[in-house]
């Protein structure tokens, strides 16, 4: 929904990106060799980056924000649901560079939606630097897939929130509700939970009903299921059985799987196996425990005591976000200002010349 309040939103995000340093420029590094050379690094733009995004006219803004600050072109490819709102937005941007004198094609919007014309940008190579795509799992593994221009694949999550023996249950329940519900069609909501065995009996019903009164499904293994059996509280048609396939599933919905493990080491073992590289949380009272998930998770974000819907470029301070990366080349998380820049070898010599 593209009303007042979302607009006042996108500008307010807008403004915050233009107040954040500009990191073009910066020199992030300078060291002296033997030889007397002075070399360092410093932040440059990427060129043009690529959008390729679904229904949400919000990240035309942010992209443009972003790659603006950073000195890139951009090139937005929304879907149809949004291609009016889009057309409007980027009007608006481009009257603006145009009364300031600056060029126009500082932001483009490829106005055909076809699949054909997607396929064609997704080749420009030469013309088009970066791709970044931002939607469903559909649209970024056909980006991945079938793109010829470098990708930066952004994430879709199956985020996992594991409740350790230690945990304080009321801490467990908040932020579970929090990641699951708060907004529920969201790559940073979390879809899947794992329960101590020490503690599913005396939590996992606490839990069962919270998640009912928010609508949400349980999809559980025999253990879980097993211990909200006997609560005559709990609504019989939001529980069933877990299949394989739920493990590893992003539902967007009001459905959650959950599973009972022995150990921590078990949780990471089964978080590393199904998760989508995004946002992973731990609640728990053990710091051995805390520092093991901190440290063997495979995700770009990892939480110790804290709901994963943080995962986002506002909420890291960026301003905005371009996307979050769950890949690990160049970008890993959400995507501000740095993020959108290369760098180059910067090297200052009074002569010299090699042997």
């Amino acid at each position: 929904m593209l009303n007042e309040t979302r607009i006042r939103q996108m500008a307010d995000g807008l403004r915050q990106v233009a107040s954040l340093p500009d990191p073009i420029g910066e020199v992030i590094s300078m060291k002296k060799r033997p030889n007397g050379l002075m070399i360092g690094q410093k932040r440059v733009p990427l060129g043009v980056v690529g959008m390729i995004y679904e229904a949400r006219p919000n990240v035309t803004v942010d992209a443009f924000g972003l790659c603006f600050k950073t000195g890139n072109a951009v090139i937005l490819k929304g879907g149809s649901d949004a291609i009016h709102s889009n057309i409007a937005i980027v009007s608006v941007i481009q009257d603006v560079l145009r009364r300031l004198g600056l060029p126009e094609g500082t932001a483009a919007l490829i106005e055909d939606t076809s699949r054909e014309t997607t396929a064609a940008f997704m080749k420009m190579n030469g013309y088009v630097d970066v791709l970044i795509p931002r939607g469903g799992a559909g649209l970024i593994q056909a980006v991945v897939t079938q793109a010829t221009v470098p990708v930066i694949e952004t994430g879709t999550g199956n985020c996992h929130i594991y409740v350790d023996e230690t945990a304080d249950f009321d801490m467990a329940v908040n932020i579970i509700i929090n990641a699951k519900t708060q907004r529920i069609s969201v790559c940073n909501a979390c879809e899947s939970l794992l329960i101590h065995e020490k503690i599913a009996d005396a939590f996992l019903p606490e839990l069962a009903r919270a998640l009912q009164e928010k609508n949400v499904e349980l999809r559980g293994d025999e253990r879980s299921l097993q211990a909200v059996s006997r609560d005559g509280e709990l609504k019989r048609e939001l529980l069933r059985p877990a299949t394989e396939e739920d493990w590893g599933t992003e539902y967007l919905d009001y459905i959650v799987s959950v599973k009972t493990v022995s150990s921590v080491d078990e949780a990471i073992a089964h978080i590393n196996r199904y998760n989508t590289g995004h946002s992973e949380a731990i609640i728990t009272k053990d710091y051995a425990n805390a520092q093991k998930f901190l440290d063997e998770v495979d995700a770009a974000c990892v939480y110790v005591n804290a709901s994963t819907r943080f995962s986002d470029g506002c909420e890291f301070g960026f301003g905005a976000e371009i996307g979050i990366s769950t890949q690990k080349l160049h970008a890993r998380g959400p995507m501000g200002l740095p993020a959108l820049t290369s760098t180059k070898y910067i090297i200052y010599g009074n002569g010299q010349v090699r042997p």
